[in-house]
């Protein structure tokens, strides 16, 4: 290996994300708005995923409570992979597939939006917290990858990274995500 690995792995990241622009950029931009409508009409934004994508939804809550770049009020965002005795006793007493489905019972309102971020689209635990989230009428958001799995399916808005390379599928989610909390800064940041 010499350093053209760098050179190379900043090539395959660039190459897919100008995929996805090329591909979803007016679903990326309408999610967007339907966030920032959402959140100024009293609603919340949950998040969940596993692994790499149960970090990007820890990630992307916070932006929303505390800020991207600039002061505003905090926002409502819940990262249902964050409680580990919620996560724990669901998986003990229910199953791990569970571990999201339960929380969203708990705490959705109608209306409500759940971003489910699986880079396969098919975490089963993942999928079970879309097809509860929509039973309670709330509006479902998947970030997948690949062929889109059975997320791309189930979710009300889904944004599927042409790729199937984890790494690259989870910067690509990242960026769409930072995209939207941008959005939300901008149409609803009012000072702290």
């Amino acid at each position: 290996m010499n350093v053209d690995f760098v050179d190379a792995s900043f090539a395959d990241s660039v190459a897919v994300k100008q995929q996805l622009l090329a591909q979803a950029r007016g679903v990326i931009f309408d999610v967007g708005q339907l966030l920032a409508a959402r959140v100024a009409n009293g609603r919340k934004i949950m998040f969940c995923g596993n692994g790499g994508s149960a970090a990007d939804a820890q990630h992307l809550a916070a932006e929303l409570v505390v800020k991207l770049r600039q002061p505003r009020r905090p926002l409502p965002g819940l990262a249902l992979t964050t409680d580990t005795s919620i996560l724990t006793a669901t998986g003990n007493d229910f199953g791990y597939d569970e571990i999201f489905a339960r929380q969203v019972t708990a705490l959705a309102q109608p209306g409500d939006v759940l971003i489910a971020i699986s880079t396969s689209g098919n975490s089963t635990n993942v999928l079970r917290a879309v097809t509860t989230a929509a039973e309670l009428q709330m509006t479902t958001i998947g970030l997948t990858g690949g062929d889109g799995g059975q997320l791309a399916d189930l979710a009300d808005h889904a944004i599927t990274v042409p790729s199937t390379d984890t790494q690259r599928i989870q910067e690509a989610h990242i960026l769409v995500g930072h995209i939207w909390m941008e959005m939300l800064d901008a149409e609803l940041g009012d000072g702290v």
